[in-house]
């Protein structure tokens, strides 16, 4: 009985030490979300209107651009944003389920991936995919100059053929209990930005030097723009799935720790209840 007792104790102790744990963690998820979140956010307004300043210059532009050309694919790609470290729920789960998800769907031969975060390059390497190149180290605030060096990297491998077509699977921030899985169209961003200005007609643009230069210009950076926006949205996601899965585990580690000790309660009752009846017992015996 002693040695039950001993050993409810030492469970108890250990997971009271988790329950520390799990809630400091929280509370810096909690930190870092809201600022993680405000970038995020101001992030979506300027990629709005990066995007439809494209689409007025591509309309405008007497010739087209490279990376707005269409071509038979004979070799897709998918960037694949995940995070450097778990301890996030479902966050990595979701992200990579959608991302095989949709290369079943590509209808292409060749297959490749560019994974952004340590997690997404373990998962691929360790089932045989072919990745093209990793990017890791963003950390916990992704700087547009990474971004670039990421954008610079695909548009390269784009240009040079050796890719027809780009991917980009990410985690969209809707709020710390909800995060949804994303798959977009980067390259050839034709399709993406087509149509896109609702605005065209009601307000007058001058570009100059000319549309064609202004267009020259942008269309690098729209897809840095695009892969900024969602790294930001997928740092959000991770710092409120982590937040969340904190919480849950330091409420786990709550209950858990109740019943241990009204496990221990119960057994140095049942122990007390014995050593009485033994006296009892004893002193009845003597008589």
């Amino acid at each position: 009985m002693a040695g039950g007792l001993q050993e409810l104790g030492r469970r108890i102790k250990s997971v009271q030490n988790t329950q520390q744990i799990t809630r400091a963690m929280k509370m810096v998820a909690a930190a870092k979300l809201r600022r993680a979140e405000e970038r995020a956010r101001q992030s979506r307004d300027y990629f709005r209107e990066i995007r439809a300043i494209t689409s007025r210059a591509a309309a405008r532009a007497n010739r087209g651009h490279a990376l707005l050309e269409k071509r038979v694919p004979q070799r897709s790609a998918m960037i694949v944003v995940t995070s450097a470290r778990g301890l996030a729920g479902p966050h990595n789960t979701n992200v990579l389920r959608q991302a095989v998800a949709q290369l079943s769907q590509i209808n292409v031969k060749g297959k490749t991936v560019f994974a952004v975060g340590r997690k997404g390059r373990d998962f691929f390497r360790r089932r045989g995919y072919d990745i093209m190149d990793e990017f890791l180290g963003v950390g916990d605030e992704p700087t547009y100059r990474q971004a670039r060096a990421i954008a610079d990297v695909i548009i390269a491998r784009y240009l040079a053929k050796e890719v027809d077509e780009v991917y980009l699977t990410y985690t969209e921030y809707v709020n710390a209990m909800s995060q949804h899985p994303k798959t977009i169209r980067v390259l050839p961003a034709e399709a993406a930005i087509a149509g896109d200005d609702s605005r065209r007609d009601n307000e007058a643009y001058v570009f100059e030097p000319d549309p064609s230069a202004v267009l020259e210009d942008l269309m690098p950076r729209y897809v840095e723009v695009l892969i900024f926006g969602a790294l930001l949205e997928s740092k959000a996601s991770e710092q409120g799935a982590r937040m969340t899965a904190m919480d849950s585990a330091s409420k786990n580690a709550e209950d858990l720790i109740r019943r241990m000790i009204l496990m221990r309660n119960r057994l140095r009752q049942a122990a007390i209840t014995r050593e009485i009846a033994e006296l009892v017992g004893g002193a009845e015996a003597l008589e």
